[in-house]
């Protein structure tokens, strides 16, 4: 049995769509992080550096082991289970490359986007000129990826799960899929998977 502790952010929703593919066992442990929960001691001590998602894995090979951060879980369970991730070395490296696009700049320039464009106490047009404009050129980027791969590496993966759930806000950062049809097309195939459907409602 896994425990997921999460709340309904992209980060958040990665692992529980992680999860449904893998038709592993879990429990979820909502944490509201509008209610500043993720700050509990509890908490803490799965997650070091108080940010959900985190998971605890009573099953794993050395003993009950808590991991936090997104993409680390996303190898671990890839890799747990020998599945969505590639076993010739290329495609790993293919994998660990587009995943890491979405750890390190997909994700924190869309959040920052999210956050200037909606819940900055105050406008900053600077701040948003910068972040929207940042967003749309990695769009662009994952679209051109897109235009030569139907997913972002040889088949569906830990890739695309991880970037999935930030492209479902692109109204939030000011985008429309239709500017970038590649990929529309892929967010409407993986917006069909049964799996992606049920973890993108946890919690």
């Amino acid at each position: 049995m896994i425990d997921l502790y999460t709340w309904g952010t992209p980060n958040g929703r990665k692992i529980s769509i992680m999860l449904e593919e893998l038709a592993l066992p879990y429990q979820v442990f909502p944490v509201n992080i509008g209610k500043n929960e993720q700050f509990a001691p509890d908490f803490l001590k799965i997650s070091p550096n108080n940010k959900i998602p985190a998971i605890v894995d009573h099953d794993a090979a050395w003993g009950t082991y808590p991991m936090f951060e997104s993409g680390a879980i996303l190898i671990y369970l890839a890799e747990k289970t020998g599945k969505l991730i590639p076993t010739n070395p290329k495609g790993r490296y293919d994998c660990l490359q587009w995943l890491m696009f979405q750890m390190g700049g997909l994700g924190p320039m869309l959040g920052q986007a999210h956050h200037f464009r909606r819940n900055a106490p105050e406008q900053v047009p600077y701040a948003i000129k910068r972040y929207t404009e940042e967003t749309a050129r990695l769009y662009g980027v994952l679209n051109k990826r897109l235009g030569d791969s139907e997913y972002l590496v040889e088949s569906y993966s830990i890739a695309d799960i991880a970037s999935y759930p930030w492209i479902a806000r692109f109204e939030w950062h000011g985008q429309k899929l239709e500017d970038h049809p590649n990929i529309k097309r892929w967010f409407d195939a993986i917006s069909a998977r049964p799996a992606v459907k049920r973890g993108f409602d946890v919690p």
